[in-house]
C-alpha cells in the first residue's frame, strides 16, 4: 500500500469517527433539550467531537500505520532486569529483556522493513547483551546502530550485530576489554580480629573470597576465566564488524572519539540523525523513511528512579558485571 493511499485512509477513518460523534452529539445534548442552555450543549458537542477525533486516530494510526523503520533504544547499564546492580553509583537502564521484546515486536510488524538501534550506553552484563546482540542480528532487514553519547563494551558488542555502525564525531565509541574485580579485606579482617573458616567443596570455589588472600593458583585461574572472556570478546567483535582481530585487539580496550573510531575501523560512518535516516532510506531505496520508536511499557515510578541513577553512572565504566558469584569476584566487559 503506498504512503498515499495510508494517508488518504487513515484521514477517512478520521473524518468518520468526526462527523458520527458531532451527529450523536447534537442530538443528545444540544438539539432535543429545548430548556438547557445552548451554549452549555454546544461546548458539550465540541468535546463529543474532540475526543472522537482522538480515538479515530488512534483506531486509524493502528489499522493504518505510516511508519517503515522501527526505532529501539539501549540506554544505561545493560542489565537482565534493568536494575543498577552491585556497583555503587551505577544508574538503571532498561532490562534486556524489554528491549529484546520490542526488536522481536518489529521483526513480526509487517509495517516495518528496517531496524534503528540507538545506543548510549558504557555496557552491562554479558549474557542480556548477547541476547539482544542476536535479536538485532536475527531482524529480517538493514540494520544501522547508532551511537549517541557512549557505545562502549556491551553496547558496542550489541553494534557488532548490525549491518552498520553510525556516531557524532564526539561519541564515545569502544572499551573493547574484560576486568575482574575483587575486594581483598584480609589485611582489615586481621586488624579487626575476625577470621576467615573454609567450608567448601572445589578446590576454586572460594577463589576471590573478599575476607582471604588469593593464592597464586586462584590469580590463574581467575585471571585465565578472564582471558577467555576477552577471546571470546574480540572473535565477537572481530566477525560482526569484519575486522582483523589483531586490530581489535591493539585497540587495547581504550575507548575513542568519533573521528578516531572510524579512523580505526570501529565506526562505518559519522553524522547526525538526520543522516543516519537517509541512509536508511537509502537502504530501503526510498526518498525518505518515517521511524517509530518502540518502547516497552514503563511506570512513572520506574521512569523517575531510572533517570536519577543514570545521571549517577559515569561514562567508560566498560561492560559491567557479567558474573556477580557469590564467592565475592566479579568479571566485567
Amino acid at each position: 500500500m503506498t504512503d498515499s493511499f495510508t494517508r488518504i485512509y487513515r484521514l477517512t477513518i478520521v473524518v468518520v469517527f468526526a462527523v458520527v460523534a458531532a451527529a450523536v452529539g447534537w442530538i443528545l445534548f444540544y438539539s432535543v433539550p429545548d430548556t438547557l442552555a445552548d451554549l452549555a450543549g454546544l461546548l458539550l458537542v465540541v468535546g463529543v467531537v474532540v475526543a472522537a477525533l482522538r480515538v479515530g486516530g488512534r483506531l486509524a494510526a493502528s489499522a493504518f500505520p505510516d511508519y517503515d523503520v522501527a526505532e529501539v533504544a539501549v540506554e544505561g547499564p545493560i542489565s537482565r532486569d534493568g536494575g543498577g546492580g552491585p556497583v555503587p553509583g551505577r544508574g538503571g537502564g532498561t532490562p534486556a529483556d524489554d528491549i529484546v521484546e520490542q526488536i522481536d515486536a518489529a521483526a513480526d510488524d509487517e509495517n516495518v522493513d528496517a531496524l534503528l538501534v540507538r545506543l548510549n550506553t558504557p555496557g552491562g552484563e554479558v549474557l542480556p547483551s548477547d541476547d539482544i546482540r542476536r535479536a538485532v542480528a536475527d531482524f529480517d532487514g538493514p540494520t544501522v546502530a547508532y551511537a549517541t553519547d557512549t557505545c562502549a563494551s556491551g553496547g558496542y558488542w550489541i553494534a557488532s550485530g548490525c549491518d552498520e555502525l553510525w556516531s557524532h564525531d564526539v561519541s564515545v565509541v569502544g572499551s573493547i576489554g574484560v576486568i575482574g574485580s575483587s575486594v581483598n579485606a584480609s589485611e582489615l579482617a586481621d586488624k579487626l580480629g575476625l577470621s576467615y573458616e573454609r567450608f567448601a567443596a572445589g578446590k576454586y570455589k572460594d577463589a576471590g573470597m573478599a575476607l582471604k588472600e588469593p593464592t597464586e593458583d586462584e590469580r590463574e585461574y581467575l585471571q585465565g576465566l578472564i582471558d577467555d572472556y576477552y577471546d571470546d570478546f574480540v572473535e565477537r567483535v572481530a566477525e560482526g564488524r569484519d575486522m582483523d582481530p589483531q586490530v581489535v585487539r591493539d585497540t587495547e580496550a581504550r575507548v575513542y572519539l568519533g573521528e578516531e573510531a572510524r579512523e580505526l575501523g570501529l565506526v562505518d560512518s559519522l553524522g547526525t540523525r538526520d543522516d543516519v535516516e537517509d541512509r536508511l532510506a537509502e537502504l530501503l531505496g526510498r526518498d525518505g523513511v518515517s521511524v517509530e520508536e518502540f518502547t516497552p511499557e514503563v511506570g512513572l515510578a520506574d521512569r523517575l528512579r531510572g533517570g536519577v541513577e543514570g545521571a549517577a553512572y559515569a561514562f567508560g565504566a566498560g561492560l559491567a558485571s557479567s558474573v556477580d558469584s557469590d564467592d565475592g569476584f566479579s568479571f566485567r566487559f
